[in-house]
């Protein structure tokens, strides 16, 4: 027994499998955490750009009051 548990131990062909699942879930984890993050500064980029573009333009005064 103790000699199949000293060969598992010593034998590293499933050392790159593992470290790839183990680096993938990490890069997962860091973009679920930071989603929020991202959504926020998103929606503030485009709130800002859709108040600078509606501010581009006045529309005529549809009553034609005026001079």
């Amino acid at each position: 027994m103790w000699s199949t548990l000293l060969r598992l131990i010593g034998d590293e062909g499933g050392q790159d499998l593992i470290e790839y699942a183990l680096l993938t879930s990490v890069i997962g984890l860091v973009g679920y955490a930071s989603f929020d993050f991202i959504r926020a500064a998103i929606g503030t980029t485009y709130g800002s750009w859709d108040t600078g573009v509606n501010s581009l333009w006045v529309p005529d005064d549809p009553t034609g009051g005026g001079s």
